[in-house]
């Protein structure tokens, strides 16, 4: 038995200037959300750092976890709460050396319990198991299984992310077989209705 329910993790869009600070301010204040992934690409850290500081600030006053994608080095500059890790972006030691035991540090591994071991060894807080489903976020190179994520909630505590074309009508089958969080981006940002009806429906769901 879960010691708490499953929860929503939001990933940013790559375009996160204009008008989506309002949009992520509208998906906030509409429902629970445990945590916020700063994704951008191809920016130089100065860039990425003046996109970032604002949608933190609407993360901490809405007191959801601001994690940053990839770089260590944009995360100890900004004091995130957090930072995820692909498998060729870093070590988790290395990490949390220079980020602090406070820091959430999370690491993508793909269809492998193996990967996760070797990441929850190395100090890792969560790790993150996809593609669950089709998805247009990002080119898929690995698909997941229902079965990694109950054997992974079978026999550790270490929390487990589901991530990949998650939306509201598929994501029961990821929360029933043991996820802690499920990461969802463009069934957020790309919603008919807009952000804030997203974060209810899947918040109807995980309720």
């Amino acid at each position: 038995m879960k010691e708490f329910p499953c929860q929503l993790y939001l990933i940013s869009p790559l375009e996160v200037g204009g008008e989506f600070p309002g949009r992520l301010e509208a998906a906030l204040a509409a429902g629970a959300v445990a945590a916020f992934q700063f994704r951008v690409k191809d920016l130089d850290q100065h860039e990425a750092a003046a996109l970032a500081e604002p949608l933190q600030a609407i993360c901490a006053a809405h007191d959801v976890a601001f994690i940053v994608n990839d770089s260590i080095a944009l995360a100890k500059r900004l004091k995130a709460d957090g930072l995820h890790l692909g498998q060729r972006d870093g070590d988790v030691r290395e990490a949390r050396e220079l980020l602090g035991r406070d820091a959430q540090i999370g690491v993508t591994c793909h269809n492998s319990r193996h990967l996760a071991m070797e990441a929850a060894e190395a100090g890792a807080d969560y790790v993150a198991f996809g593609a669950f489903y089709p998805t247009a976020t990002k080119t898929v190179e690995h698909v997941a299984d229902l079965d990694t994520l109950q054997k992974w909630s079978f026999v550790t505590e270490v929390p487990c992310v589901a991530i990949g074309g998650i939306t509201p009508d598929n994501a029961k089958p990821l929360i029933d077989a043991g996820a802690d969080f499920i990461a969802v981006s463009g069934a957020v940002w790309n919603h008919p209705q807009g952000p804030a009806e997203a974060v209810k429906a899947f918040n109807a769901l995980l309720a």
